[in-house]
C-alpha cells in the first residue's frame, strides 16, 4: 500500500508521518509537494499536521487552494483514502470534505498534551483495528481544535455513525473536564458519508512506537493497511 505525505509550507508533522509509515507501519511512502497535482498513484494520502501557510487568515484557508487538494478532492470523491491529522483536519473542513470548522480553543490557550479519545465507530478503513469504546492515548497539539458545526449537521454526523472519534477519561466516560478544547460533543474526530475521509486532531504518528511513551496511534495505521489488504482480498 503506497502513502503519500503532504508537505505544504509550514508543515511541521510531515516528516513524523513518513517515519510511521515507512519504519513502525512498513509501507512504501512519498511526500507530496502542495504545488503539484500528482499524487503518484498512492493509495492513502496524509495530510499532515503543522502551520500552513502560517495559519494566515485562518487556519487551512489558503492550503485549500493548493494544486494537490484539488486532486485530492477528486481522489476522494473516488473513494479513495484521506487521512487528515490536526492541522490537515483543519484544511479537510476548509476543503469542503469534511463538514464544520475547527475554531480557537475555549480556553484561548495552545494545547499540547496527551488525551484519551474513545473510539465511536469501529467500521472505518481508519478504525478497524480497535474495539468499538476502546480508549486510546494519544497527544494533541493545536490552538484551534474546537470542533463547530451547526446542528443539522450534527444530527446528520449522530444519524451516520460519523462521529469517529470523541475526547474521553481513561475510563472512557466522555465529561466536559476530558474535554481540552472546548470541542462540540467532545468531537475528536469524524468521518465522510463515504467514511474513506477522517479528521482527527490527536497526533497518532506521535503515538507509534515505545519511545515516543505509547503506541496506540499505530492502530490507525494498522487499520489503513488492513482495509487496502481488504480490498484487494
Amino acid at each position: 500500500m503506497k502513502f503519500g505525505v503532504i508537505i505544504f509550507p509550514g508543515s511541521n508533522c510531515d516528516h513524523d508521518a513518513f517515519w510511521t509509515i515507512q519504519q513502525v507501519a512498513k509501507q512504501p511512502v512519498t511526500f507530496l509537494w502542495h504545488d503539484s497535482h500528482d499524487l503518484q498513484n498512492c493509495d492513502a494520502i496524509i495530510v499532515p499536521g503543522g502551520f500552513a501557510f502560517g495559519d494566515y487568515l485562518r487556519t487551512g484557508a489558503i492550503a485549500k487552494f493548493s494544486p494537490v487538494m484539488e486532486s485530492v478532492r477528486k481522489f476522494a470523491a473516488g473513494g479513495g483514502l484521506v487521512l487528515g491529522i490536526c492541522n490537515g483536519f483543519q484544511i479537510l473542513c476548509e476543503s469542503g470534505l469534511l463538514p464544520g470548522a475547527l475554531m480557537r480553543n475555549i480556553g484561548l490557550k495552545y494545547v499540547c498534551k496527551p488525551v484519551q479519545v474513545r473510539v465511536e465507530n469501529n467500521e472505518t478503513p481508519f478504525t478497524n483495528a480497535c474495539r468499538k469504546g476502546e480508549v486510546l492515548t494519544i497527544p494533541i497539539g493545536h490552538m484551534e481544535g474546537n470542533y463547530f458545526c451547526d446542528e443539522t449537521t450534527l444530527a446528520e454526523l449522530k444519524r451516520d455513525n460519523r462521529i469517529v472519534f470523541r475526547y474521553s477519561n481513561p475510563q472512557g466516560e466522555i465529561t466536559p473536564e476530558a474535554n481540552p478544547n472546548g470541542s462540540l460533543e467532545n468531537i475528536a474526530g469524524i468521518c465522510s458519508p463515504g467514511r474513506n475521509v477522517l479528521g482527527m486532531m490527536p497526533h497518532p504518528e506521535r503515538a507509534s512506537e515505545p519511545e515516543l511513551g505509547g503506541t496506540d496511534g499505530c492502530k490507525i495505521f494498522e487499520s489503513l493497511v488492513g482495509a487496502e489488504i481488504g480490498l484487494r482480498s
